[in-house]
């Protein structure tokens, strides 16, 4: 079971896409790449459809192929496993984030924003589809 978690967060974890863990940086770079932003909000290492979406969706190649030409991915992480937590300054960033735009929350949910933060779409739990 330890190996089967550890596999599943390592390829959470190192997936050959960049995923900013600030939101300043991220509209930052959105702004200046003309790109929009792709908001996560994950529980890594304890929800099982978070797990699945980076997976079965952001780990493909039809969405790397994509999110690299068009998007700024930003990851809004919620373990709750001891060992996994997260720098408080990262808990904080991550907290506030979902104060702004998961009240309820919703994992996985998934925000498309503009460089602004501007929510143009949203995907509450896991998509019906693929990539």
């Amino acid at each position: 079971m330890k190996l089967l978690l550890i596999s599943l967060l390592s390829s959470f974890l190192f997936s050959a896409l960049t995923w900013e863990t600030d939101f300043e940086k991220a509209r930052q770079k959105a702004a200046s790449e003309k790109k929009l932003i792709l908001l996560n909000f994950s529980g890594s290492d304890w929800c099982g459809p978070c797990i699945r979406m980076h997976r079965e969706i952001f780990e493909t190649d039809v969405f790397e192929k994509f999110a690299t030409e068009n998007l700024v991915l930003l990851n809004a992480d919620f373990p709750r496993l001891k060992k996994n937590q997260l720098p408080k300054e990262q808990q904080t960033k991550n907290d506030l984030l979902a104060e702004k735009y998961n009240d309820e929350g919703s994992f996985p949910l998934t925000l498309l924003l503009n460089a602004e933060g501007k929510v143009l779409k949203k995907w509450d739990g896991l998509p019906k589809g693929s990539a």
